[in-house]
């Protein structure tokens, strides 16, 4: 399913009644998700993300830019931030199934609409502008709402749809499509905004202007890539921050620009004193982050997402203007379906007794993954005691590098606990299909045809992924902390018992489809798997055994 985010920047940041209407505009379209609103008091500005299928991301756009409109007037808003109109920028961001160039598209689309049912000047920016040299948000927006008067006036910034007169009450608006951007202030302990732009100038791409001893100017580049950023003063923290927007979080991701603040401030007598996310941020921008600061003390990169976003969240002081909550910030959590995962958030006790009532599920297929997610859990464990070892300093990263692909193997095999039961609720939906019709019997026959070949393709799974597993194992029985070999050694176990437990509901499901060329491939695999599992158990346990002979 193509997805798209849209984070419009709306030129209101105080009346919630106001940016509560806005995001009612959008919420009246079927297909769309507001996963978050963002108001800031002295920017006087909302930053709104929402999701959805293009057509409806689109929509809700539109609605939300002709609300804006009707109730912000531009003639008397101030604020901190630069600004150009009531929805002053409007980006649209693939996701999934999606490229840039239909995105673009889609954009084009949105500020055609919006220049001529609204009458009102629109720009696009980034991927949807083909004339690159008014292609940059902050160019085109230079002069700001005060000075587009004027602006719009001169040939070459005549807008791309819409009227070439100002709009007085709604201003101009920036429409376009680009790569995810991450907006991200440093705190400061100063209220100088001259030393804020400072730093400002040395971190972001564009740098600063210095004149040569000839008197010429020359520009004197930043220390980061694909980074823009000033420096300003909110009046609501008493602070001064550098203000960034990360247009590439691949080429400077958040950890780097944070620490470039920090380097900077410092060699200019200033401290960081935190930093605030504005919107939101992918998953892979924090748990990155928690590795680099992990790194740095020299710890085990391979822990769990959560202790890598706390990691994250305490290095970059995020917690310090307002609560930093995950679940509320980051953009996977927040398409998260809980209870798609139901299982896998009960205690160890609700867990046992779940599996224990009358329910036919969650059965040996779920029991079988979760002694796999133990089998990766406890190798990863021996690996991440290992790298905390005293002495064992020269060998941290070797023991940090498993503990990282046992964490990934943890979190597959987590995921097939709740998988193989969703797959025996998807036969048990099939069988109870309509069977009236000759039309309905087949239908029925197809369905359940299909579901059970997913019921093997589940077990299937947790048999090759728990069996990836045995590397992690056999290194840490030979290289690991020796005082936790016996754990390694239940790894091995729980390993061993996973894959067997997998391999009956591969064929006990398997009975139901004797002749299919898919199942017959999965059971001469599975059958391989599972007698290398039982030998590999085997010798694991015997060097377990040597050694433990060894040191009596």
């Amino acid at each position: 399913m193509a997805l798209i985010e849209c984070v419009p920047n709306f030129s209101e940041g105080n009346d919630l009644n106001k940016i509560k209407q806005i995001t009612d505009a959008m919420e009246t379209v079927i297909g769309i998700k507001v996963l978050n609103v963002d108001p800031g008091k002295a920017t006087n500005r909302t930053v709104v993300t929402l999701v959805g299928a293009p057509e409806a991301v689109v929509e809700a756009a539109f609605r939300a830019i002709q609300t804006a409109a009707n109730i912000i007037d531009m003639r008397t808003h101030q604020g901190a931030h630069p600004r150009m109109g009531a929805t002053d920028v409007c980006p649209l961001i693939p996701i999934s199934g999606i490229s840039m160039e239909e995105t673009a598209r889609y954009a084009v689309q949105l500020a055609a609409r919006v220049g001529k049912e609204l009458d009102i000047p629109v720009y696009l920016y980034e991927a949807a502008q083909p004339n690159k040299l008014r292609s940059n948000l902050s160019i085109i927006r230079e002069g700001e709402y005060e000075g587009f008067a004027k602006k719009i006036k001169l040939p070459e910034w005549q807008p791309d749809y819409g009227p070439s007169t100002f709009h007085a009450k709604a201003g101009a608006t920036v429409i376009g499509a680009r790569d995810f951007l991450i907006a991200y202030n440093v705190n400061l302990n100063t209220k100088s905004v001259k030393r804020a732009n400072s730093v400002a100038f040395d971190v972001r791409e564009a740098g600063r202007k210095i004149k040569l001893p000839d008197g010429t100017e020359t520009t004197q580049p930043g220390l980061c890539k694909s980074v823009k950023g000033i420096g300003w003063f909110i009046d609501e923290y008493g602070m001064a921050q550098v203000s960034m927007n990360l247009t590439d979080m691949n080429t400077t991701p958040l950890h780097l620009a944070f620490d470039a603040c920090v380097n900077s401030a410092h060699a200019r007598g200033l401290r960081v004193t935190g930093s605030e996310l504005i919107g939101l941020v992918p998953l892979k921008a924090m748990t990155d982050a928690g590795k680099y600061f992990l790194k740095k003390q020299q710890r085990s990169t391979g822990v769990s997402d959560q202790e890598l976003i706390a990691i994250a969240v305490h290095s970059m002081g995020l917690n310090e203007l307002s609560n930093f909550n995950p679940h509320e910030r980051i953009i996977e959590y927040l398409l998260y379906n809980n209870t798609s995962k139901k299982l896998i958030n009960h205690s160890l006790q609700s867990f046992a007794n779940e599996t224990a009532s009358e329910s036919p599920a969650p059965g040996g297929g779920s029991i079988s993954a979760y002694l796999g997610t133990l089998a990766a859990s406890l190798g990863t464990m021996v690996a991440n005691l290992s790298a905390a070892k005293k002495g064992w300093e020269a060998d941290h990263s070797y023991f940090s590098l498993w503990a990282e692909q046992g964490q990934q193997l943890k979190d597959q095999l987590l995921h097939l606990v709740d998988e193989d039961t969703a797959s025996f609720n998807k036969i048990m939906e099939a069988m109870a299909l309509p069977k009236q019709t000759d039309t309905d019997k087949q239908t029925r026959t197809a369905a359940i045809q299909e579901a059970t070949l997913y019921a093997i393709e589940v077990p299937y799974q947790t048999m090759l992924t728990t069996f990836a597993s045995y590397p992690l194992i056999a290194a840490m029985i030979d290289k690991g902390n020796p005082n936790s070999i016996t754990d390694a050694a239940v790894a091995a176990l729980c390993a061993r018992a996973a894959i067997h437990g997998a391999w009956l509901n591969v064929g006990i499901n398997a009975i139901s489809l004797p002749h299919h060329p898919k199942v017959n491939e999965i059971l001469a695999h599975g059958a391989q798997l599972l007698a290398q599992s039982n030998a590999e158990e085997q010798r694991l346990l015997t060097i377990v055994a040597q050694k433990m002979q060894t040191n009596r």
